[in-house]
């Protein structure tokens, strides 16, 4: 027996699939696909954070620049250039200082378009009857286990 992938809920052997407390021999699937379900209020909030994580890292550079260009412009008007490139360095300064803790509000955005923004089902023909075994809004773990599946049922096809 070859296993092809398992979490907590989910094992796919090269025997069986277990999902959702279902069991489907491998040998009686006869065909894989997956579809689009409706989008759950998870994927929906996921979506919705991830516009207000680009909101809260766009603005602050966009206010900087403001204030960078109005600063410049006064220091044009009133001929006083010093103070205003003391104010720049300081402010580049703080930048590079502050820089290395954008990873993580990075992180949390990458991660939240590793996980998609629709909600995937798995669906396999198993004693001619349509079952949908697995239904999540996790892109990647989906993507996971219908590879696995494909390659179970791809494999029992083949001779040992």
């Amino acid at each position: 027996m070859t296993l092809y992938y398992r979490d907590d809920t989910v094992q796919v052997t090269s025997e069986s699939i277990r999902a959702g407390g279902q069991v489907v021999r491998i040998a009686d699937v006869a065909y894989v696909w997956h579809a689009r379900g409706a989008t759950t209020l998870a994927v929906r909030s996921r979506i919705l954070g991830r516009g207000v994580l680009v909101l809260l890292l766009s603005l602050p550079p966009l206010i900087a620049l403001i204030c960078v260009v109005s600063l410049v412009w006064s220091a044009q008007d009133r001929g006083e250039w010093k103070p205003a490139l003391l104010v720049l360095a300081a402010c580049g300064v703080g930048v590079l200082a502050l820089l290395p803790f954008l990873e993580l509000p990075l992180g949390w955005l990458d991660r939240s378009y590793e996980r998609g923004n629709k909600v995937n089902e798995l669906w396999v023909q198993h004693l001619g009857q349509e079952v949908m075994l697995l239904r999540t809004p996790d892109a990647l773990r989906f993507g996971q286990i219908y590879r696995a599946v494909q390659r179970a049922v791809e494999q029992q096809g083949e001779p040992r």
